[in-house]
C-alpha cells in the first residue's frame, strides 16, 4: 500500500489546501497521471501520483488545510497486488473461523487492529475514505478545516447550526459561503439541497436569485489576487511613465521569422521577447529599477528574474523566469512558452511564482492601447506593452507615414525611483526596440 502525503512544493510552504481529488475511491489510476489539485499561498497545482494501481482510501477531504508530509490518500499499487496475489494462490487451504477468506482475511483484521487509533476496524468498508476519516476525527469541531472555520468566524456564523454538505456531513466552505451569500446567520434546515436555499433568507431580504442574478464564493485565487493588490496599491508610492515606440521593423521581421522560427524551435515567436531582451539591457544600466525595499535598505539583485503576468482560468498569475539576463531571445521565447503553458494547466511549482525582480504584463494581444498596472509588489516597477497599432506618423522631418507603433510604459514606485530615472529607463528600453536588429539573435 503506497501512502500519499501532502508534498513539499517549495521551501516555504509549510501547508497545502486540498481543492479537487481527481479521481474516487475504487478508480485506478496511472503513474503521473494527475491524482489531485492542491493550493498553497503562491499557486494552485496538480499534484500527479508517484505509481500506478487503484485509489483505496481518501483521508483528506476537499476543501482542508494540512500541513506539508499529512497523509492524504493510499493507492494499492500495481507492485503490491502481485505479491499478494502469490501468497494467496500458495497459501494451505486449512479451515478458518474467517470462512472462503482463509489467511487473507486474518491479515486484514491484524492491519485494521494496528492502526485502531487512526481508523477503528468496521465489518464492511466504508463508502467514502473522506466519511471514515471524519468520523475517525471525533466530534465535528475537529473535523472542520481551518478555512472554514477562519470564513465562520469571520462572518459571525456558528458552525454547531450548519448542515454540511460535504463527504459524511463536512462542513465546506461553499456551506459557510452560501450562508453569507444568502444573507442569512442560521443554517437552512437538514432538508435543504443547498446550503444557500432561498427558503433561509429573511424576508426582508430580496436574494439574487429573485433578480435573475448568479452569486458565487469569491474564489480563493481572486481572494489573494486581490489581497496582493489592494497591499501594492496601499503600500507604494505609484507614478506612471509612458513611451510611444515604432516597432515597424520588429512587425515586418517577426512576420518573415515566425513560420521558420516554429519548426526550428517548436515554440511561437511573439514580441515578448524582443521586449523582455530590451527591458534587461535597461535594467542593467539602471539597476535601481531592479531593486526593492526591505525594512530599511534597499536590495538591489546583480541578477534579473522576470516576472511575466499570464492570465488564465482562474485569474492572473506571475511565473518568473529566472536569470533572464543570460538568455538570448530563443531562450526566451521558450521560458515563456513553457512557463505560460504550465500556468494555465496548473503546473507550476510555487517556487515558480516568486521571486521576480521586475515584471512585464501584455495586455496588447487583448486589445489594450493604453494600460496603467499595479506594481507586483516587492519590485520596483511594472512595464505594460499594449497593442501594436498601424497609424500615421511624422518622420524625417515634415514626412507623414503609416507605422506599426506601440505604447509602453511603466508603473514604478516613487519610494524608489524618481521620475528622471524612470523616464531614462524608458528611453533605453524605446532605444533599444528601435535600434537593435533581431535576426541574428533568433538564428533564423
Amino acid at each position: 500500500m503506497t501512502s500519499i502525503q501532502m508534498p513539499q512544493l517549495g521551501e516555504t510552504i509549510i501547508e497545502g489546501t486540498i481543492l479537487k481529488w481527481l479521481k474516487a475511491e475504487g478508480e485506478s489510476i496511472e503513474r503521473d497521471e494527475p491524482l489531485f489539485e492542491i493550493s498553497t499561498d503562491k499557486v494552485d497545482t496538480e499534484v500527479p501520483s508517484p505509481v500506478a494501481g487503484t485509489l483505496t482510501k481518501i483521508i483528506v477531504a476537499e476543501g482542508e488545510t494540512v500541513p506539508v508530509g499529512t497523509e492524504l490518500a493510499e493507492i494499492a499499487s500495481e507492485e503490491d497486488a502481485a505479491p499478494a496475489a502469490a501468497s494467496a494462490t500458495t497459501a494451505p487451504s486449512e479451515p478458518s473461523a474467517s470462512g472462503s477468506s482463509g489467511g487473507l482475511g486474518h491479515d486484514a483484521a491484524d492491519q485494521d487492529a494496528s492502526d485502531a487509533v487512526a481508523a477503528p476496524p468496521s465489518a464492511s468498508p466504508s463508502p467514502s475514505g473522506a466519511a471514515a476519516t471524519a468520523v475517525d476525527r471525533g466530534p465535528r469541531s475537529q473535523i472542520l478545516s481551518p478555512l472554514v472555520r477562519k470564513l465562520a468566524q469571520e462572518h459571525g456564523l456558528d458552525l454547531s447550526t450548519i448542515a454540511g454538505t460535504g463527504t459524511g456531513g463536512r462542513i465546506t466552505k461553499a456551506d459557510v459561503m452560501g450562508i453569507v451569500a444568502s444573507g442569512g446567520g442560521q443554517a437552512p434546515p437538514a432538508a435543504a439541497p443547498h446550503a444557500g436555499a432561498v427558503s433561509v433568507t429573511p424576508p426582508s431580504v430580496t436574494t439574487a436569485a429573485s433578480q435573475g442574478e448568479a452569486i458565487e464564493p469569491i474564489s480563493h485565487i481572486r481572494r489573494a489576487i486581490a489581497t496582493h493588490m489592494l497591499a501594492s496599491v496601499n503600500e507604494t508610492a505609484r507614478a506612471w511613465t509612458m513611451v510611444e515606440i515604432n516597432v515597424d521593423h520588429l512587425v515586418k521581421l517577426r512576420e518573415r521569422s515566425k513560420d521558420a522560427f516554429l519548426a526550428t524551435h517548436g515554440v511561437k515567436l511573439t514580441y515578448l521577447p524582443f521586449v523582455v531582451r530590451a527591458t534587461v539591457d535597461a535594467l542593467k544600466a539602471y539597476p535601481m529599477v531592479n531593486s526593492r525595499i526591505d525594512g530599511d535598505d534597499i536590495v538591489t539583485p546583480r541578477a534579473v528574474h522576470m516576472g511575466i503576468a499570464v492570465s488564465y482560468d482562474a485569474g492572473l498569475i506571475v511565473p518568473v523566469i529566472r536569470d533572464v539576463d543570460v538568455m538570448n531571445s530563443v531562450g526566451i521565447a521558450r521560458a515563456v512558452g513553457d512557463l505560460a503553458a504550465r500556468a494555465r494547466s496548473h503546473q507550476l511549482k510555487p517556487d515558480e511564482v516568486q521571486g521576480a525582480t521586475f515584471t512585464i504584463t501584455n495586455p496588447g494581444p487583448y486589445g489594450s492601447l493604453v494600460s496603467v498596472p499595479i506594481i507586483n509588489q516587492p519590485n520596483a516597477g511594472i512595464l505594460s506593452l499594449d497593442s501594436i497599432q498601424r497609424r500615421p506618423v511624422v518622420i524625417e522631418g515634415d514626412a507623414i507615414a503609416v507605422r506599426s507603433m506601440v505604447y509602453v510604459s511603466m508603473s514604478w514606485d516613487h519610494r524608489l525611483l524618481d521620475g528622471e530615472i524612470a523616464t531614462r529607463f524608458l528611453a533605453r528600453v524605446k532605444q533599444n526596440l528601435e535600434s537593435w536588429d533581431f535576426a541574428e539573435d533568433l538564428g533564423v
